[in-house]
C-alpha cells in the first residue's frame, strides 16, 4: 500500500496545476471591466470610419431599395423561378397572417381583430414600385413592423418579386399566357401537367 504522505504530495501538486486563468481566459467578454483603458470598461466604441466585417452596405439599391435616394422598380439580381420560390415560402412565413395567401389583407390575425393592411392590389399599392415593399420590410410603415432582423436582404428582395406576381396574377389575361402552355388552363383540377421548363433553358 501507498503511504498517505506521497499521495498528498500528489494531490497538492494536482491542485497547483489548475490554476484559475486556465478556465477565465485572457479575453474581454461583453460589458466586462477592464483595467487596460482609462474608463474601466472593455467595450470600444469602433474607430469612426470603420465597419465590422460583413457589414459593408455600399449598393444602395440592394441594401436600401433605393437609387439616388428615390425608390427603385428595379431588382439588384435577375429574378428566377427559384427566386420566386423562396419569395413564396418567406411570404407564407412571414406576410399571410397580416396580408393572407393573395394579399388581400384578409389574414388570420386580421379574421381575429386585428388591424387590417391594405390590400396589395390597391391601385396605389400595384403601382407603387418594387424598392417601396424592400423599404417598408425593411424599415417598418404604420403597425407593420420592420423585419430587418428576422428576414435576410435577399429574402425581402424575393418576396417583393412575389408581391408583383401576386398582383400581376390578378390581372393577367389568357393574352398573357404562352400559346404552348394555354391547354394547361382547361385541364381538370389536380391533373398532372407537364414538368415547366427550367429557367435559361431556351424551351
Amino acid at each position: 500500500m501507498l503511504r498517505k504522505g506521497p499521495l498528498l504530495l500528489i494531490a497538492v501538486l494536482a491542485l497547483a496545476g489548475c490554476r484559475q486563468d486556465m478556465h477565465d481566459a485572457p479575453r474581454v467578454d461583453a460589458y466586462e471591466a477592464s483595467e487596460m483603458f482609462a474608463d474601466g470598461s472593455g467595450a470600444r466604441i469602433p474607430p469612426e470610419g470603420t465597419v465590422p466585417r460583413g457589414f459593408l452596405r455600399d449598393d444602395e439599391l440592394r441594401y436600401t431599395g433605393k437609387e439616388n435616394g428615390q425608390h427603385a422598380d428595379v431588382f439588384p439580381f435577375p429574378v428566377t423561378r427559384e427566386v420566386l420560390e423562396r419569395g413564396r415560402d418567406r411570404y407564407n412565413a412571414f406576410c399571410t397572417p397580416c396580408h393572407g395567401a393573395t394579399g388581400m389583407g384578409n389574414g388570420m390575425v386580421v379574421q381575429r381583430g386585428f388591424r387590417p393592411p391594405p390590400s396589395l392590389h390597391d391601385e396605389r399599392l400595384r403601382s407603387s414600385p418594387v424598392g417601396y415593399y424592400f423599404d417598408v420590410m425593411t424599415n417598418g410603415f404604420g403597425a407593420m413592423q420592420d423585419y430587418r432582423s428576422a428576414v435576410s436582404v435577399d429574402d425581402r428582395w424575393a418576396i417583393a418579386a412575389y408581391i408583383r406576381a401576386l398582383q400581376y396574377s390578378q390581372r393577367a389575361t389568357l393574352a398573357d399566357v404562352p400559346e404552348s402552355r394555354r391547354g394547361e388552363l382547361d385541364a381538370p383540377a389536380g391533373a398532372e401537367q407537364p414538368a415547366a421548363p427550367a429557367p435559361g433553358s431556351g424551351h
